[in-house]
């Protein structure tokens, strides 16, 4: 008998060296020899389920070593493995009790230790992860392992500087470590430091050239810094690796996306649905490319799956982009509360304090990324420099770089106090918005581009307002007052908006009566268009363009001879899809006229050429509605029943033209087709609207300023009362029209 185990013992050692050769063939015939002996040894098992593991062959070592522990149900090691094995084949839960056991046993095992962590990490339990980390680390301070898998339970933490401490507490011991350079590389990253974090993935990309990840994370941040060509490149490079990668197709086609490159994003799109259908947001980006693309014919069924899957509560598409899908104000909550649920989840704590000393002036911050050349910009200029600074103290907080320009210039002058924040984090922002001791923080961007909503989850000040930038609920619960109108959200409609709805008594978006328009008008010939005949325009992005509305569009130029239509170039698979459409409906395509991009002057300076704008549906023409009635461009529209459906119809109210709102479209269809055929009709509504233009509160831009400061003043005497937000109306202030024209 001790014959015969000293044998086994000699076999043992025999495997253990091949093992340790990672000689795993020789390994597994040695304790194959043992096992046809003595069918439960526990070394063996033990050895073949590490063996098997080691061999990437995770079913076959969760069975053994669940053999083994059945021999010997006390070896932590064992429980450990087995753990490996099940974290390997995706079964967390279970790994995580083996670790447990394992420590039950042994309290000294560091890997077990470590690898507990490893599993409370995929399960989003971080705190504890990082508290069994820290463990770990006790055990054994030298883990480079442990100090960088830490890093990435603070990461999700948002603790972002302890998780940076943690990688170069990591890369201290070991300089060359791949993923912790790439990490810390996605740490810098989320702080905004990212000509930082790509020095990070350069140097990772030293040590090993070929790491995809590495390669994708670098795409990442030059996407972000817009050096799109770059990024793509480098999404390249990491894609030739790793082919088959959805999270980095998908990366490329926002890359595409932002580009403008809408066809190839799409593709990119579609691809990386194909390997993961459940991906989140990439079905809405991929039907927010074929709307720019205009390729209706696959994007009526990716549109049905969409609005199906936001009703389902899945993270489906983006708030902004989801605007132009449904005409369901409900769908869009459901949309961008999936959306904060997602990216904000609730029990983010507050940094703001439980008290703060009231101002002689309230303290008004504006947060943008747009403070520059843009339409935002274009709008609200005015209204910056008309706030009474007797009554507010005005603070932009700027989200992206400085950039020259007239507006930057303007705008600069326009605040008391202008800071930029590109290069700091949400954190950072946040409290510097605490240290302003900010009464009112204003989000101009909402969930658009560019926006950073973070800063405002974790409630750096006491009251937070939606105005302008992204036109329906943000749903979310850190945003306590939406801006409207009585034509935007009617009463009893409030339900669909989580935040409280405070309706201006006119127009909510205001407007700036110092916008220039080029004296020179261009000729038709210099715009492309002939020389004769009735001319419709629609200058809003083509993603608003839908297959019913361009059907109305269509049978307008049938019935209109010698007429077009004037659109904006926005991309050359739209315009190639725009004439096949236009030529499937019997209408020569030459009859379309693509306007390319001008500086806004020259662009306003253009409506002068065109007869009648045509608003887009469930999506408005906004800026570019106000730019159409700024030039006494006359325009049509079609009320919807969303936030972003109403905007023109709210524009035309305030500006004395309601007559030219229509319910449905086929009033809409009969009434530019009487504007268009009726020219008397037609100059009467063009000389109505020059003379509201210098009238009427859409271009009052005092008048609405007067209007948002009463909303702000209200917001805040209510909060100092103690008071939770509600909605409210603001009172008109006395009307500035001419008792002749009211009486009309």
């Amino acid at each position: 008998m001790a014959r015969k185990e000293l044998n086994f013992g000699q076999i043992l050692g025999q495997a253990f060296t091949a093992y340790q050769r990672r000689d795993f063939k020789e390994a597994e015939r040695c304790c194959g020899v043992i096992l046809k002996a003595k069918r439960n040894h526990f070394d063996a098992l033990h050895l073949l389920g590490i063996i098997a593991g080691r061999s990437g062959r995770y079913d076959d070592a969760a069975r053994l070593l669940g053999e083994a522990l059945r021999v010997n149900t006390r070896s932590a090691p064992a429980h450990s493995d087995l753990g490996i094995a099940l974290m390997r084949l995706g079964r967390a839960r279970e790994a995580l009790d083996r670790y447990d056991r394992a420590l039950s046993i042994d309290p000294t095992l560091a890997d077990a230790r470590y690898n507990r962590g490893n599993a409370l990490l995929a399960l989003g339990r971080f705190e504890e992860a990082v508290q069994s980390y820290d463990q770990a680390l006790a055990l054994r301070p030298d883990s480079v392992i442990a100090l960088a898998n830490r890093g990435n339970a603070l990461r999700e933490l948002k603790r972002f500087e302890e998780a940076l401490a943690g990688y170069d507490q990591a890369l201290a011991l070991r300089p060359d470590h791949v993923n912790a350079l790439n990490n810390r590389g996605n740490v810098l990253s989320d702080l905004m430091r990212l000509n930082e974090a790509l020095a990070s993935y350069d140097k990772a990309l030293a040590f090993k050239a070929d790491d995809a990840k590495a390669l994708a994370n670098r795409g990442n941040v030059l996407k972000e810094l817009h050096r799109y060509d770059e990024a793509l490149r480098s999404y390249d490079q990491s894609l030739a690796i790793e082919p088959k990668d959805a999270e980095t197709l998908c990366n490329r086609g926002v890359a595409l996306m932002d580009g403008r490159q809408y066809e190839l994003a799409a593709a990119d799109f579609e691809a990386g649905l194909r390997i993961d259908p459940d991906r989140p947001y990439v079905l809405g980006q991929l039907n927010h490319c074929l709307r720019h693309c205009c390729d209706w014919r696959p994007s009526a069924e990716v549109t049905e799956r969409l609005v199906q899957a936001v009703r389902a509560g899945k993270r489906a598409d983006f708030p902004f982009s989801f605007l132009a899908v449904s005409d369901l104000p409900f769908d869009q909550r459901i949309c961008a509360e999936t959306f904060v649920h997602d990216k904000f989840p609730a029990g983010t704590p507050s940094i703001r304090p439980a008290s703060r000393p009231a101002h002689d002036r309230i303290r008004l911050v504006y947060l943008s990324s747009d403070f520059r050349e843009h339409a935002i910009s274009y709008l609200t200029a005015g209204l910056f420099e008309r706030h009474d600074r007797a009554r507010f103290e005005t603070f932009a907080i700027a989200l992206r770089p400085e950039e020259t320009g007239e507006m930057r210039v303007r705008l600069k002058g326009a605040f008391e106090h202008f800071l930029d924040v590109h290069d700091k984090s949400d954190a950072e922002v946040a409290r510097l918005i605490g240290e302003i001791e900010a009464d009112i923080v204003v989000d101009l961007n909402g969930h658009t581009d560019g926006g950073r909503t973070a800063v405002l989850a974790v409630r750096p000040a006491p009251i937070q307002v939606s105005y302008i930038g992204l036109a329906g609920t943000m749903g979310a619960p850190f945003i306590d007052y939406l801006i409207a109108d009585p034509v935007l959200v009617g009463p009893g409609e409030e339900r669909d908006y989580v935040e409280k709805v405070v309706r201006l008594p006119e127009a909510y978006l205001v407007n700036d009566d110092r916008r220039p328009i080029a004296e020179r008008t261009p000729t038709r010939a210099e715009a492309g268009l002939p020389e004769s005949g009735f001319v419709f325009c629609s200058f809003n992005n083509a993603h608003k363009i839908t297959p019913e509305v361009f059907a109305v569009w269509m049978r307008l130029l049938g019935r209109i001879e010698g007429s077009v239509l004037w659109l904006l170039s926005g991309n050359p698979a739209g315009v190639r899809n725009l004439k096949r459409e236009a030529e499937a409906a019997g209408v020569d395509p030459a009859r379309l006229v693509f306007a390319p991009r001008a500086r806004p002057a020259d662009h306003l300076a253009r409506h002068r050429l065109a007869d009648l704008f045509l608003d887009t549906l469930p999506y408005n023409a906004h800026t570019t509605a106000s730019d159409a009635l700024w030039t006494g461009l006359p325009l049509v529209t079609c009320k919807g029943s969303t936030f972003a459906g109403r905007v023109a119809a709210s524009l035309l109210t305030a500006v004395g033209l309601p007559e030219l709102v229509t319910l449905s479209l086929a009033d809409y269809e009969a009434l530019a087709l009487k504007l268009a055929t009726e020219p008397a009709m037609l100059a009467a509504v063009r000389a109505k609207l020059a003379r509201n233009r210098d009238t009427h509160s859409l271009f009052d831009t005092a008048r609405s300023t007067r209007h948002l400061e009463s909303a702000f003043i209200s917001m805040v005497e209510r909060h100092r009362r103690g008071e939770a937000p509600a909605g409210f109306d603001v009172r008109p202030l006395p009307s500035t029209v001419p008792p002749e024209d009211a009486a009309r």
